[in-house]
């Protein structure tokens, strides 16, 4: 019996302590959540009423700020663009400007340019920060990401001045040519000689006049308002109607090949214009006596079936410096030769606008000496009519060969051929 009561006793001692710590930790656990965290400091709880709210539907991203320059408040947007790191403001002359303010109530505005993160390449981030007191102790910082703002703005100018500087050439051509005239009516030849020139510039003049009009037009229309089947076919043999002349007088040869019977779902006028673009370039760039292709095939995508169009030259080529820039606006790889054959610069750059409003791309392979291969991807019409926004095919990354379609030492890609235009 007294060895039952002790193991008794025990055990009684031991569940007494036992519930004894089991108190004092859920005290402690208690005391712990208590305890104001850094993830806390990050909400309204210091704040004045409607705030936290107010700063929620700023586009601006936002950051607050109490009296020993730590982070009360942070907008998501703000610790993207790396304003906030560690609980801290980390661009210092925001900070520099948030210290003024609280000594002296004045609202702060600057506009600084920040080094992007992660890129490795010098990029700046542009933006324009403000500062404002917040009622006694608290300061707010504003700031509005301007870069694509200076983008937009940077392309508005240099389309202007390149504008500019495109019209100017014949327009002073023209004005020296009258001149000219008005000095030799005497003289039948030369009279001749300077209104067959005239009429050049006045042709160049009217080309870039209307291409900058189609330009601005791919770029505001909607295509797929008035969108439609359209034949790759027909396309194709409008393309090479349209540079026969051009590539008669150089003896190229335009052969028409690949897949039989394609369509593509779009505004037929633009598709035309693009490919026309495209056929056109091959032939202004390649030497006398050479082929220029024109080819279509299906390539199925896991979004739908594309219509790959290639037109492929033997021409001079693009060096790899240059293929990223041959679709800007203006941008020319030889502007002596691109003046000598009558080009603006646009032609390429409308190509690439009508391809992406239509769902598609443009792609181009190039070797110098080699000739070039152009490429439009389009969403088949049939793929187009089996969904609902057409917009939305986009397509995926394709598995592309080293070389689309091969120079015509080889024959044009063994498919059913659509008729080949004399």
């Amino acid at each position: 019996m007294n060895v039952d009561a002790a193991v008794a006793a025990v055990a009684a001692i031991a569940g007494l302590c036992t519930g004894v710590f089991a108190m004092l930790a859920f005290r402690w656990s208690e005391r712990d959540q208590a305890k104001p965290t850094r993830t806390s400091l990050h909400t309204d709880a210091v704040l004045p009423p409607g705030v936290d709210t107010v700063l929620s539907v700023l586009r601006s991203s936002a950051v607050v700020l109490d009296e020993a320059d730590a982070v009360v408040k942070a907008s998501s947007a703000a610790y993207a663009l790396g304003l906030v790191r560690g609980g801290k403001l980390a661009v210092e002359p925001m900070m520099k400007m948030a210290r003024d303010t609280r000594r002296d109530g004045e609202i702060r505005q600057v506009e600084l340019d920040l080094p992007r993160r992660g890129t490795g390449r010098g990029e700046a981030l542009a933006v324009s920060a403000r500062v404002a007191p917040l009622g006694s102790r608290l300061v707010l910082l504003l700031v509005e990401d301007l870069t694509e703002a200076r983008r937009i703005e940077a392309v508005r100018r240099d389309f202007v001045a390149n504008v500019s500087h495109e019209l100017k050439t014949p327009v002073g051509a023209l004005s020296l040519l009258s001149e000219a005239v008005t000095d030799a009516s005497e003289d039948p030849e030369a009279v001749t000689r300077f209104a067959g020139r005239m009429q050049i510039e006045a042709t160049r003049l009217t080309n870039l006049v209307q291409e900058l009009i189609d330009l601005s037009r791919v770029q505001n229309d909607d295509p797929l308002e008035d969108a439609e089947p359209v034949r790759v076919d027909e396309l194709v043999a409008e393309a090479i109607d349209r540079c026969r002349q051009q590539a008669g007088a150089k003896q190229i040869t335009m052969a028409a090949g690949g897949t039989a019977d394609l369509h593509v779902w779009g505004n037929r006028g633009q598709l035309a214009a693009a490919l026309g673009n495209l056929v056109e370039n091959a032939v202004n760039y390649s030497p006398a006596r050479t082929r220029v292709g024109i080819a279509g095939r299906r390539v199925p995508t896991p979004r739908g079936d594309l219509i790959e169009i290639a037109v492929t030259d033997q021409g001079i080529g693009i060096s790899e410096k240059d293929r990223d820039r041959v679709f800007e606006r203006f941008y020319r790889v030889d502007p002596a030769r691109s003046r000598a054959t009558g080009g603006t610069g646009l032609g390429l750059a409308i190509v690439k606008h009508v391809a992406a409003s239509h769902g598609g791309e443009v792609t181009v392979w190039s070797a110098e000496g080699q000739g070039s291969t152009f490429t439009l991807r389009l969403p088949e019409a049939g793929a187009v009519r089996d969904r609902a926004q057409p917009a939305d095919l986009a397509p995926e990354a394709l598995d592309d060969e080293d070389r689309p379609y091969e120079t015509f030492n080889e024959p044009l890609p063994a498919h059913p051929a659509p008729e080949v235009l004399p």
